[in-house]
């Protein structure tokens, strides 16, 4: 595992893992305080609990690596909601031991991700899948990114959508708001391969948002945003496979 290093000169981190669709395993399990154990066993799919299971387990090893402590010390919770205050439904955040780092996780159908940065960071991932793409457009794109989308086809067209998702949900989580503003304003510019800027609007955020596409296998899309500092460089993001 390579570890963020203070001289490292990356903004952000992310690492992905391949998650199984059978029962959570037990080690994974272990490692989960009782709050995530009973939010495990209220999923209706046991694909959907074991990769939450997954996800709360590798974040917490990889935690416990950069904070030097046991994982099973590693404290999982949240941020309060910047829109509301709420600290139920906020970005999520390591609550022990004492950390300087942001984080956000992301899990689909067979893969996990955690990124970690210094700023406010937001991360998702997809599994690579049809989507009733024509009836979503009206309400998860803009008029630019319907064209974009729309005048694609076949895997060309799942990708683009893909990555206008994936950007837009990256973006909102490192806001710390998730999906509850109107997608159709948030434009991801998906012609251009990235990195792009990307603005919510959100009272009380950054203005704007730099969005990195992650290189993952084929088999997923994903997308990392850190706050975009005026007139510097996009930042530089790692990334990297925990086994």
């Amino acid at each position: 595992m390579t570890l963020i290093l203070e001289s490292d000169t990356a903004v952000a981190h992310a690492w992905w893992w391949r998650a199984g669709d059978g029962p959570a395993d037990p080690a994974d399990l272990a490692l989960l305080s009782k709050e995530e154990r009973d939010r495990a066993a209220r999923f209706v799919h046991a694909g959907a609990a074991a990769g939450f299971v997954a996800g709360r387990a590798a974040s917490r090893r990889i935690l416990s690596e950069l904070l030097d402590v046991p994982p099973t010390e590693i404290g999982l919770g949240r941020r309060p909601c910047p829109g509301c205050g709420d600290p139920l439904h906020g970005p999520p955040a390591v609550l022990h031991p004492s950390s300087p780092w942001w984080i956000s996780i992301s899990h689909t159908e067979g893969c996990g991700m955690l990124a970690v940065a210094r700023v406010p960071v937001g991360v998702d991932v997809e599994v690579v899948r049809e989507f009733p793409i024509e009836e979503l457009a009206p309400t998860a794109l803009t008029e630019s990114e319907r064209g974009v989308v729309l005048g694609a086809e076949g895997d060309a067209r799942t990708r683009a959508f893909l990555r206008c998702w994936t950007r837009k949900e990256a973006v909102l989580k490192a806001v710390g708001v998730g999906i509850t503003t109107d997608l159709s304003q948030v434009e991801t510019r998906p012609e251009h391969a990235g990195p792009a800027v990307v603005a919510t609007g959100v009272p009380g955020t950054p203005a704007s948002w730099a969005v990195t596409d992650l290189a993952i296998p084929a088999a997923w899309a994903a997308a990392l945003a850190v706050p975009a500092e005026p007139g510097a460089a996009l930042p530089e993001v790692c990334l990297h496979e925990h086994a």
